[in-house]
């Protein structure tokens, strides 16, 4: 479904389900190069058992209109808008990578908004090395590839992620490709990465953030390794932590794993 944020109009995946205001509701936010997509096992779930599901495409990314967000807090503003434009006054945040410092940020701007946060593969700083930033403004093929080899732990996921024997590694290139030729005007992979590298405020929102948090990271991610969000999880003031056996793409490496810590966390 659509909805009009900022003047422009905004695509949030439902899960096949019609968006009720009355259920309570999760906002799911992806990282760079990515789309509502990489969130479809557990949108899917989640809309049949008794949740409103939002996953959004990021402005100027596939079915969204308006400009990228050229830094977090833009995003975070953003998130803050559509929560206004869907008539939300409280939401669950779950981002991913770059989605979790956006989701972060929106819950430390407005934490009586958000009732629990759900920091997917996240780090703080999360620094973008200066090759890999160069590559992705001029030369965004061969960046794709690096970050796909440093994003994932499996080539072919278990059941129930895109279906046994997937090719992960090109599902993800093909994603990546199809994100980058959404928006002909704007690099949205080279935002995005400049929006991760240039975010300072990390630690301060976390202190700001009065609601239960859980980090779910992934125990051989290269992306954003687990060590890389210890700053974050010794200053949230009620951190839970859930370690799975995969890379930088939990949602569909480790897919009934993270569902299942969600569940539990998201129920408690």
């Amino acid at each position: 479904m659509f909805f009009t944020v900022n003047q422009a109009k905004t695509y949030c995946y439902t899960g096949g389900k019609d968006f009720d205001v009355a259920k309570p509701t999760i906002i799911f936010i992806h990282g760079v190069l990515n789309d509502h997509s990489v969130w479809i096992l557990q949108t899917r779930y989640l809309a049949n058992h008794g949740w409103n599901v939002l996953a959004i495409d990021l402005p100027g990314h596939c079915r969204s209109e308006g400009e990228p967000p050229t830094t977090v807090e833009a995003a975070a503003d953003f998130v803050i808008a559509l929560m206004d434009a869907a008539g939300l006054e409280k939401a669950v945040l779950i981002g991913h990578s770059l989605g979790s410092l956006i989701a972060l940020e929106a819950a430390a701007r407005a934490p009586h908004r958000v009732s629990q946060l759900v920091l997917v593969g996240t780090a703080f700083p999360m620094k973008v090395s200066p090759a890999l930033l160069e590559s992705s403004l001029h030369e965004p093929m061969k960046a794709l590839e690096m970050v796909n080899v440093f994003s994932r732990s499996t080539l072919a996921p278990p059941p129930s992620a895109m279906g046994p024997g997937t090719w992960v590694f090109g599902a993800s290139m093909a994603l990546g490709r199809r994100v980058l030729a959404s928006n002909p005007r704007v690099n949205v992979f080279h935002t995005g990465f400049k929006a991760c590298d240039s975010y300072s405020n990390g630690e301060v929102a976390i202190v700001q953030v009065t609601c239960p948090v859980l980090f779910v990271l992934g125990s051989v991610d290269q992306m954003t390794p687990p060590k890389a969000a210890q700053s974050l999880i010794k200053k949230a003031q009620n951190a839970q932590v859930v370690t799975l056996p995969g890379g930088h793409h939990q949602m569909n490496e480790t897919p009934e794993p993270m569902l299942s810590a969600l569940m539990i966390f998201l129920t408690n």
